[in-house]
């Protein structure tokens, strides 16, 4: 089970279909991953993985400090499944841990563009 820090975003939605409701919740997270992350494939696997998983939009960046900081929001089915994703990584990674953060670290990135996940 994935716990929610205090500073993860969360929206919900609602969706009619006909005679359906249905209840869609949002989620935006912003993650640092610590570990060999860095001159492995770590940014080109994350972008390729969200495009699998499909419905996530947002970045991922490589750190002066060795990590690596994705910024990301989907359904909550789909943006749980990335962060579940992210603790494996790549086969040359070596996540150490994940850390959920209140926003970027740095205050001159840009804002997710919805249906895009890029390296940056």
């Amino acid at each position: 089970m994935i716990k929610f820090h205090k500073s993860q975003q969360k929206s919900v939605c609602l969706a009619f279909e006909e005679k359906f409701l249905y209840l869609i919740v949002m989620r935006e997270v912003c993650l640092k991953i610590k570990g060999r992350v860095q001159g492995i494939g770590y940014r080109r696997w994350a972008e390729r993985k969200a495009l699998e998983i499909g419905g996530i939009s947002g970045w991922v960046l490589n750190m002066p400090d060795g990590s690596v900081e994705i910024l990301m929001k989907g359904e909550e089915p789909q943006v749980e499944a990335m962060i579940a994703a992210c603790y494996q990584g790549p086969w040359a990674a070596r996540v150490d841990s994940i850390d959920f953060l209140p926003r970027p670290s740095s205050g001159f990135l840009p804002p997710i563009e919805d249906g895009v996940f890029e390296h940056i």
